[in-house]
């Protein structure tokens, strides 16, 4: 039987490994796809969509075209039963091309601090599905890439 202390300490190794394999994946995409399974399964439901590890992997290789120097700090984590919450800020600064929503981002040079909660569902030890909150439209509004309507 597993104690309330031994889940917290499992709790927080997730969220330790989780936030280390985003934030500086294996160079080797083999290496990378095994770590991303290790962690998720594999598809992961994310915001009500299928992903497959192959997915994440091209996400965080994304991410890591376009900032350099990123890093997490820890707002909050709350765990229940078979969810963990991360309410983090991921910062960085933008040197490289962001595909997004209203179209790419040429790079800016300018830090970005992107505000985060995801809600993880924990399934025999790896995550199976996300709800991910990110403040995408105020990291777009500091990047300078939109702003207020004109008049």
């Amino acid at each position: 039987m597993i104690s309330e202390h031994d889940s917290m300490n499992t709790d927080a190794d997730l969220v330790d490994r989780l936030l280390a394999l985003w934030r500086d994946p294996p160079a080797d995409d083999a290496d990378a796809l095994a770590a991303f399974r290790a962690l998720y399964t594999d598809p992961v439901d994310v915001n009500g969509v299928t992903v497959s590890a192959a997915d994440l992997l091209a996400r965080a290789r994304i991410l890591h075209r376009a900032y350099s120097g990123l890093h997490n700090e820890v707002l909050d984590v709350v765990t229940a039963a078979d969810r963990v919450v991360i309410a983090f800020r991921m910062l960085g600064t933008h040197t490289g091309p962001l595909p997004t929503p209203v179209g790419t981002v040429a790079p800016t040079g300018r830090p970005v601090s992107i505000r985060t909660i995801d809600v993880l569902t924990v399934v025999d030890g790896r995550i199976a599905r996300v709800i991910v909150v990110g403040d995408e439209l105020g990291a777009l509004v500091a990047l300078g890439a939109v702003g207020p309507a004109a008049g």
